[in-house]
């Protein structure tokens, strides 16, 4: 095993620790920001996908990017659909159309 190869490993794991510890540690009421936040992380993967898919000259490399860009794309609205129902949990029966209190 190469030392550059095993820096890396040990970066990794490192992040992985750290990265768990962090989240962790996040009270509940700022899950919904968090979330939003890395939606938009998301949408610069896509777009950064895109931008890679576009310059690809080989087959594997277009089929890799298109891969990278369906997967991109199912997680940013994936996460924006979770976000929606996170938020749905917040609402009143007011702000739904509903009335609050009665039947």
């Amino acid at each position: 095993m190469s030392p550059v190869l095993l820096a890396e490993i040990t970066i990794f794991v490192l992040a992985v620790f750290v990265g768990f510890e962090v989240i962790s540690k996040v009270p509940v009421v700022l899950h919904t920001p968090l979330m939003s936040g890395t939606n938009a992380i998301h949408g610069i993967v896509v777009v950064g996908g895109i931008l890679v898919l576009g310059h690809a000259h080989t087959l594997l490399g277009q089929v890799l990017g298109a891969t990278a860009v369906v997967f991109g794309a199912m997680n940013f609205a994936g996460g924006f659909f979770v976000t929606d129902r996170m938020l749905e949990m917040f609402r009143t029966k007011r702000d739904r159309g509903g009335t609050a209190g009665g039947k």
